[in-house]
């Protein structure tokens, strides 16, 4: 068989078709590159969405009073001052985009303007808070995206 450019092309396509084959199914069966880009209750939480944009709008005027540090037993969130810690009531949502398994949520009890989330649950990385809380009858929402 005599080898001309009509030969060379071909297998030149072949080659670059195999190599390109390799890395979708290579990237498809990855676990590494697993990432959960929605929840599991996509729609109802969409359903919720206007709810949510109330909250965000009602603590616009909050939002800059908040504080995330991290510290070395946890991430330390501090309350605004102006409100009475008293009468607080939520929820904290921690969500961890690479790992939907290390998401967890636990309800808001405070006991000054502080609240620490311990260092045990939470692992380095990026972390999106979502702070939910009832203060007087008032729905509020703050987001935040940290690196622990």
């Amino acid at each position: 068989m005599k080898f001309n450019w009509g030969t060379g092309i071909v297998l030149a396509f072949i080659a670059f078709i195999a190599f390109i084959m390799y890395f979708v199914i290579l990237a498809s069966t990855d676990n590494r590159a697993n990432h959960d880009l929605v929840t599991e209750e996509y729609y109802k939480e969409e359903l919720a969405y206007q709810k949510e944009i109330d909250a965000l709008n009602n603590a616009k005027d909050y939002a800059s009073q908040f504080s995330f540090v991290n510290e070395e037993n946890g991430i330390a969130i501090t309350f605004p001052p102006k409100m009475n810690y008293k009468e607080i009531e939520g929820k904290v949502s921690l969500y961890r985009p690479s790992n939907k398994h290390l998401d967890f949520d636990f309800p808001l009890s405070l006991s000054n303007k502080h609240l620490l989330i311990p260092d045990k649950r939470l692992l380095d990385g990026r972390w999106d808070i979502k702070i939910y809380w009832n203060y007087q009858g008032k729905k509020y929402l703050v987001k935040e995206s940290i690196t622990y």
